[in-house]
């Protein structure tokens, strides 16, 4: 659909699973966007069992509310949204998210500045103040090996290019290889070219192949850290997997290498990283046992990690099923 001048400037998909609390705070922080015009916010609400479709429809009435009977994923919601809007940007958004004062302006600045950017993503900002490691690089042989190999440590500008936790520079603005959806916006003519989300990515790594998508297809992904967002991070997946993330999100960018990349390169880099990790879990087992405790909390976390990768070579062709 074509935009015009009545059209706010950004259409919100905020996707939200039993965060009630959240999602108040989340709609809180995009109201000044929306009274003002520049961007309509919409809700879809993934079967949530704590009220949050009641509090949408009591607090905020300026709000277009989906409340799906069942749980949609969040590629297939926000998917939904763009269809029904004509905005010049699709913002997919987290409902553990909330927007710092002119966070909004500063990104679509920037992606005024940088017209070959189809996604511009800010710095999102974790409940301690930190800033969480929201930019990544594509998975890859050299990547895989340049991390497990430690060579990073050998060259901070390494680290920083291959975008690695602990070296990544999340004060200069750049282009980047993806960042996660937390909140993300997206420029429409971009999202059109590339059909949005890929539903077949249920939960997890959806971004990831937003991004590889429109990198393939020729657009840009621009980090702006002048625009804070705050993140309460993993608010609604720790409800349906727990704590321990890692092996969850694995399995789903396995599936994503499966079907983008082929085969051959996703299981050579599991067979990387099971070389990696399995020596680092080896090396540690014996300073594990003697301390206890947390220490052999942490070793075991870190077999369930190995375990991971090594499903994938065991799998082999089932790995295009993991979402």
């Amino acid at each position: 659909m074509p935009h015009d001048a009545q059209t706010p400037r950004v259409a919100v998909a905020v996707v939200s699973w039993n965060t009630r609390d959240l999602l108040d705070r989340c709609l809180r922080s995009l109201e000044p966007e929306a009274r003002r015009g520049a961007a309509e916010v919409w809700v879809v609400d993934n079967a949530s069992t704590d009220g949050s479709p009641d509090l949408v429809r009591d607090r905020f009435d300026w709000v277009r509310l989906v409340a799906s009977d069942e749980n949609l994923g969040f590629g297939r919601a926000v998917n939904l949204v763009a269809r029904q809007t004509a905005s010049e940007w699709v913002a997919p958004a987290n409902a553990d998210v909330a927007l710092h004062p002119g966070a909004l302006d500063a990104m679509l600045a920037a992606g005024e500045r940088d017209r070959g950017a189809g996604a511009i993503a800010p710095r999102l900002v974790l409940p301690d103040g930190s800033t969480q490691h929201s930019v990544y690089a594509f998975p890859s042989i050299p990547f895989a090996l340049v991390l497990h190999s430690g060579a990073a440590r050998l060259s901070r500008r390494l680290g920083d290019r291959m975008q690695l936790i602990g070296y990544w520079d999340t004060e200069r603005n750049r282009r980047v290889p993806w960042a996660i959806a937390a909140f993300l916006l997206v420029r429409r003519t971009a999202w059109d070219e590339i059909g949005g989300f890929d539903e077949r990515q249920w939960m997890y790594a959806e971004d990831l192949d937003l991004g590889w998508r429109l990198r393939r297809a020729g657009w840009a992904t621009r980090y702006v850290p002048e625009a804070a967002v705050d993140h309460e991070s993993s608010a609604s997946t720790t409800q349906a997997w727990g704590v321990e993330l890692a092996p969850v999100w694995q399995r789903s960018t396995y599936g994503f290498m499966a079907r983008r990349l082929g085969m051959p390169r996703t299981l050579a880099f599991a067979a990387i990283y099971v070389a990696g990790t399995g020596i680092r879990w080896l090396l540690g087992a014996p300073g594990a046992l003697l301390r206890g405790g947390a220490a052999r909390d942490e070793h075991r976390a870190l077999r369930r990690w190995v375990m991971v990768h090594v499903r994938v070579l065991r799998d082999r062709g089932k790995v295009l099923d993991y979402s």
